[in-house]
């Protein structure tokens, strides 16, 4: 799993056209829509924290899961001052919570960087392990559609004054993992400009594979839609939003 080493400094100022608010929305939405307008959730991959910020301004008790320290450390200086998020670092293939939480929520494809199909299974016992009796997971995923005829062999860079980068695509049909080589320009002081390079690897994965692991970890499908609208999913969708309610335990 890539660790957003360098891409961290620049991540947020290059993801300002990810629509938070609107995916947050979407999801308490969700979650008020079950009984869960309270109580503690967990954010997944939460990177530099936005959802998670988004989700404690709802009125959720946050906890914020990632593996990146450089992620984590602009999460927790961009933090409010009445917050009381808990930011872990850890692997979202191994985490440990100190107890059980009303939902688990994870955006922005962070799921697609599982790239081994039991290593998402461990991942989904996991969250299903932490959940409260019929607790909500909520996801996220890029579609193979997505991966296949738009990202694959595809070049894209932007240049802005504070940074600049050129991210390379590389999709491979038989295994389902795209490859993304980035090149980052990142300012430092006047104008001088530092270079890193980081490689990605995230795996496209069919709505229907992703059905049957959930099922084997112990959940039941709620939804499965294009994401974050519920419309149902197409042919040329994008993004997919998952819903899935634990059902191993008994409820209290």
């Amino acid at each position: 799993m890539a660790s957003y080493e360098s891409f961290a400094q620049v991540y947020d100022l290059f993801m300002d056209n990810v629509p938070y608010d609107a995916w947050a929305s979407y999801i308490v939405s969700l979650l008020r829509a079950d009984g869960i307008s309270d109580g503690l959730v967990l954010d997944l991959g939460c990177g530099t924290g936005t959802m998670t910020r988004l989700l404690e301004r709802a009125g959720y008790d946050m906890i914020g899961v990632d593996n990146s320290v450089e992620m984590l450390e602009i999460a927790r200086e961009a933090e409010e001052e009445e917050s009381a998020i808990l930011y872990l670092l850890q692997d979202m293939r191994e985490f440990e919570l100190y107890g059980t939480v009303r939902a688990v929520v994870s955006v922005c494809d962070s799921i697609n960087y599982i790239t081994d199909e039991e290593e998402l299974l461990a991942v989904f016992r996991l969250v299903n392990n932490y959940l409260d009796p019929g607790g909500l997971f909520i996801f996220d995923l890029n579609t193979v559609y997505k991966y296949r005829e738009l990202l694959g062999e595809a070049t894209i860079s932007e240049n802005r004054e504070q940074g600049s980068f050129i991210w390379d695509n590389y999709y491979d049909e038989e295994s389902g993992i795209n490859e993304y080589d980035l090149t980052l320009f990142v300012r430092e002081e006047g104008d001088l400009y530092r270079k890193y390079e980081e490689t990605h690897y995230q795996r496209a994965y069919e709505a229907d594979a992703v059905r049957v692991l959930l099922e084997r970890a112990g959940f039941e499908i709620v939804a499965i839609s294009e994401a974050f609208t519920g419309h149902p999913v197409q042919k040329d969708s994008e993004r997919l939003c998952v819903v899935a309610r634990e059902r191993g335990k008994e409820r209290r």
